[in-house]
């Protein structure tokens, strides 16, 4: 083929996600050639690129044709479901490639998986990326957070592409290179942890303010809508205040309550989860956003349980508590309580991430992840800002909860975090999420933890010894044997 006909890049998979990025990078004049192994699913893309203002995109229908239409060295985007899937989809195309060229891997795919493939590639002298895509498809469409990780030289090769399909912000486009090896996958799954910690914390704001509060949907969208006016201020939070004035076109009412209280899940905070415990980091909102997930699921069983208990004389607290409350004064608390809870959230996938490019040597940038998730991506928020520049603060910031303008605002917000975690207690209300946030607020903020009698207990069951806090060195003790010496009367003859 002749150079001046030939695709700037490639996207094969064109499901939501793929059509949608293909459209972006086309939208963005950039030629490019894209595939799907089922070929209905070309011509609609097609179709698309015509509608939406005759973008130079091309279909190919065979891995072959579709390869050799693109300029060397070629860029080939890759948006199928984890798994086999993607090594099936690398195979077909890698048998057209040439050393030089590169695959970037868009999905949400596992970090090692990743890692394993960029050695395989490299056995044929093709370069691999992965990259983390974030925003879902409006994200994909009109400008996502990318997070690639892994050839450099591959992301330099489409570098001015990724910018500007990305989301643009103030200070400049959501992508950056993360790192060597899985390292963009890797930020992309924590990045859904966090995700995850955001959603659960709201859905116990709001969880509160019904059963508490009594508030009306429309009085929380007025609500979530004034606080993303604020602190809060964030995409997460925007899309609530929608999701609660939409009316049920089937039935009366609004359309959230007629919702089956059951969350699905693709497997990116379990693996955060496992990942955080394999690294001795403690993610505990990250965790119970997860538990509630998996309990979310057991309908039948919490109906079940919810009339044995009921049988059994547990009685509905939320009445009693609710009698009196001052709402303006409960709205106020929440909005403190759900703000302090996120810094924490947020802290704990920092701190993750951190940990595990200290293992890898990937040396990410913490300041520029948070800038990258400014825009496009479902955590957007404005105080994202601000975690980028507590890091350039101090790039070795031990936790987002010590630095001073954070911490500052941590302190400012305790008494009422602690308020609505107290009152939900009281009226029977589940906020794990928020529970865990303090718990882990106060835990870390303790000079002397409990833990020394957790070390003893291990010591007398199985010699693990232990430390002391006056003197250097391990030491172990005969518990059970000096215990039973200074027992009264053990040992005395009558």
């Amino acid at each position: 083929m002749e150079a001046s006909v030939l695709s700037r890049i490639g996207l094969a998979g064109l499901a939501v996600m793929g059509q949608n990025l293909a459209l972006n990078i086309a939208d963005k004049g950039f030629p490019i050639s894209v595939y799907n192994r089922t070929t209905s699913k070309v011509d609609e893309t097609l179709h698309r690129a015509h509608e939406e203002g005759q973008l130079p995109l091309f279909g190919r229908y065979s891995p072959r044709d579709f390869v050799l239409s693109i300029q060397r060295p070629r860029s080939v985007v890759i948006l199928v479901k984890a798994g086999s899937p993607v090594d099936q989809t690398i195979a077909a195309l890698s048998d057209h490639m040439e050393p030089g060229d590169c695959i970037i891997d868009g999905g949400n795919e596992w970090y090692g998986n990743t890692e394993r493939r960029i050695q395989e590639a490299a056995n044929k002298g093709i370069l691999y990326l992965g990259m983390g895509v974030s925003g879902g498809e409006e994200g994909a469409r009109n400008g996502p957070s990318l997070m690639p990780g892994g050839s450099y030289e591959g992301y330099s090769n489409i570098k001015d592409i990724l910018e500007k399909v990305a989301a643009q912000v103030e200070d400049g486009p959501c992508v950056t290179y993360i790192g060597e090896g899985g390292s963009g996958n890797f930020v992309k799954m924590v990045h859904n942890g966090i995700e995850y910690g955001d959603m659960q914390l709201i859905s116990e704001a709001y969880d509160v303010l019904k059963h508490v509060g009594g508030l009306s949907n429309e009085e929380l969208g007025d609500i979530f809508e004034e606080w993303n006016r604020g602190e809060l201020e964030s995409f997460l939070i925007e899309i609530t205040s929608d999701i609660f004035r939409v009316r049920d076109e089937l039935t009366e009412g609004e359309l959230v309550d007629k919702i089956l209280d059951k969350t699905g899940m693709k497997g990116t905070g379990k693996w955060t989860v496992q990942q955080a415990a394999e690294l001795s980091v403690a993610a505990p909102t990250i965790a119970a956003s997860l538990d509630c997930r998996y309990l979310s699921g057991l309908k039948e069983e919490r109906e079940s349980a919810s009339l044995v208990l009921k049988e059994a004389g547990l009685k509905e607290e939320v009445g009693s508590v609710s009698q009196g409350i001052d709402k303006k004064r409960l709205i106020d608390d929440v909005r403190q309580a759900l703000y302090a809870s996120k810094i924490c959230s947020y802290a704990q996938g920092m701190n993750l991430l951190r940990a595990k490019s200290v293992e890898k040597g990937w040396n990410l940038n913490l300041g520029e992840l948070a800038r990258i998730w400014k825009g496009g991506c479902i955590i957007r928020a404005v105080f994202l800002d601000r975690i980028k520049k507590a890091y350039q603060r101090n790039p070795n910031l031990a936790s987002l909860v010590v630095d001073p303008e954070f911490a500052r605002e941590m302190v400012q917000r305790q008494a009422a975090w602690r308020r609505v975690v107290g009152l939900a207690i009281s009226a029977g209300i589940s906020t794990p999420g928020m529970c865990a946030s303090l718990a882990y607020f106060d835990t870390y903020r303790r000079a002397r933890l409990p833990a020394n009698l957790v070390q003893a207990q291990r010591d007398l069951f199985g010699a693990h010894t232990y430390e002391r806090v006056d003197r250097p060195g391990s030491f172990h003790t005969e518990w059970t044997k000096l215990a039973r010496k200074s027992k009264p009367g053990v040992g005395v003859l009558n």
